[in-house]
């Protein structure tokens, strides 16, 4: 009478694993929803980063509009000077001014390339950057500075012949010369531009998406890497500016 009635499914339950004698398991449904759980995959570049977020410069309306004011005036007194650079370098005919307009032109290209949507960030008071957008900033980033980096150490050679090769200056740098180096500088910033930016976009990206830096730069995307393919990146990067030296 003081005895508790057990279930007839319960008694088979507990009948049919005492005679078995094996333990109980859980499903299969368990395991596979904890190995997922347990082991995250990276996300892939396309489908889960859209877009990134750019360093915001200042908190309050004063301080961006601040901000355009500066960005605005340090870039037009940048165009100015390059632009008295280009207008004069046609009429000057040696090769240091010839150099030095393609060194103008290259700056140009890289304030264009940044300066802008900093510019267009301050004034609407946004932070974001499309993936596609980011990418093409990246390209012609590299390509300008990769350009304007070859046409410094030129210039250095440049500045090395009247000094260690007076006679033969005027042969070895003449206006052919001139043209085919200064055509290798911007050949090599856009082989660079090529490389870099395709090497950086195929590696995984699995952190945040919030940029350190008003601009798309190579360093602040390597942070959101997930593997150690990044480090292929940074040995690139230091082979290409040892070729840039040479």
């Amino acid at each position: 009478m003081g005895t508790s009635q057990e279930s007839p499914g319960s008694s088979r339950t507990g009948m049919s694993q005492a005679e078995t004698g094996a333990p109980w398991r859980p499903p299969r449904a368990f395991w596979r929803w904890a190995e997922a759980n347990a082991q995250p995959q990276p996300m892939s570049n396309s489908s889960s980063i859209s877009h990134f977020l750019l360093l915001a410069l200042a908190d309050t309306w004063q301080l961006q509009l601040l901000h355009f004011c500066l960005s605005l005036a340090i870039s037009l007194a940048a165009l100015l000077g390059n632009g008295l650079i280009i207008s004069a370098g046609h009429q000057l005919h040696t090769p240091m001014f010839f150099f030095l307009l393609n060194l103008a032109l290259s700056h140009l290209g890289s304030i264009g390339t940044t300066v802008p949507k900093a510019i267009h960030n301050s004034l609407w008071d946004t932070r974001t950057s499309s993936y596609t957008g980011c990418a093409v900033q990246l390209f012609f980033f590299v390509f300008f500075i990769s350009a304007e980096f070859s046409l410094l150490t030129i210039m250095c050679y440049d500045r090395y012949m009247p000094i260690c090769k007076a006679l033969h200056y005027g042969t070895l740098l003449g206006s052919r010369a001139c043209a085919h180096m200064a055509a290798a500088a911007w050949a090599s910033g856009f082989l660079f531009s090529l490389l870099h930016p395709a090497n950086t976009f195929s590696l995984p990206l699995c952190q945040d998406n919030s940029l350190g830096h008003f601009f798309c730069e190579i360093p602040q995307i390597l942070k959101f890497t997930c593997s150690t393919s990044y480090l292929r990146e940074l040995g690139f990067i230091a082979v290409s500016a040892c070729l840039g030296l040479i």
